[in-house]
């Protein structure tokens, strides 16, 4: 156990098959690519007919989803790097089953997005004062949660998920084991995000911008050598703007 720890800790890129060092990354980015293509699209099309709640649940599951690969496969390459030197050797399914299960906890999320989506539409197509404090309150929540003990558990796992590989085993082998260590992680990433996520539904659009903004936030606080520090930053950020929100929730017109 200690030599395959040790293996699959070593530095990437050592030793790494061409397929590893280039086409697991290649593969996450073009999917990351289509989803923020998607997402352009759909952006695009929600401006053009306006917020009046035609969505149905399969066309938002899918925009949903495409905006999950757009944002979350970036940040999550690192770790789909890992996992697939272990598959390389032997010692766990396919990576597709390890995506599948961590695109699949991502997507679940979709239905109360979508619930929530319905709702706020027509209230913020007629610009409603309420459904602009709203808003405000979610920022305001997302930057309380950026410092929550919750959110530093969830964050140090994403900066350091060697010890959830090794606490999953030899279960990894099996593509039920995978799908469910795909959903496992996939579920901390959802403790660290949910928030920023949860202020795109109070938007009620598909802002590429926010989506941009909030995708660096998630790249720089797992990666960044001073994450948890770039966390608080975020949360100081987050707080302006909820605050802003509350004082003139006319504004979030100009944001979105």
């Amino acid at each position: 156990m200690r030599r395959a720890a040790l293996r699959v800790g070593s530095r990437p890129g050592a030793g790494d098959g061409p397929l590893l060092a280039l086409g697991v990354p290649a593969a996450l980015l073009l999917l990351a690519v289509a989803g923020w293509w998607w997402s352009a699209r759909m952006a695009g099309d929600m401006t053009r007919g306006g917020m009046d709640g035609a969505m149905s649940l399969g066309a938002f599951v899918l925009a949903w989803a495409a905006m999950m690969a757009a944002m979350m496969l970036p940040p999550v390459l690192p770790v789909v790097r890992l996992y697939a030197r272990a598959a390389a050797e032997g010692r766990a399914a396919p990576v597709p089953f390890f995506v599948g299960g961590y695109l699949a906890l991502w997507t679940a999320v979709a239905v109360p997005g979508y619930l929530a989506w319905r709702e706020l539409a027509m209230p913020l197509a007629e610009g409603r004062a309420w459904a602009g404090r709203l808003a405000g309150a979610t920022m305001l929540a997302a930057a309380l949660w950026q410092v929550t003990p919750l959110k530093s558990v969830c964050l140090r796992h994403c900066r350091s998920p060697l010890g959830f590989f090794l606490r999953f085993g030899g279960r990894i082998r099996r593509p039920a084991g995978a799908l469910r260590m795909g959903a496992a992680h996939g579920a901390f990433c959802f403790g660290c995000c949910w928030a920023l996520f949860a202020f795109l539904v109070a938007l009620g659009t598909m802002n590429l911008l926010w989506m941009v903004l909030f995708t660096a936030l998630i790249v720089l606080e797992k990666h960044a050598p001073r994450g948890e520090q770039i966390a608080v930053a975020g949360a100081l950020t987050l707080a302006a703007v909820g605050t802003a929100l509350l004082a003139d929730p006319s504004i979030l017109a100009a944001l979105t």
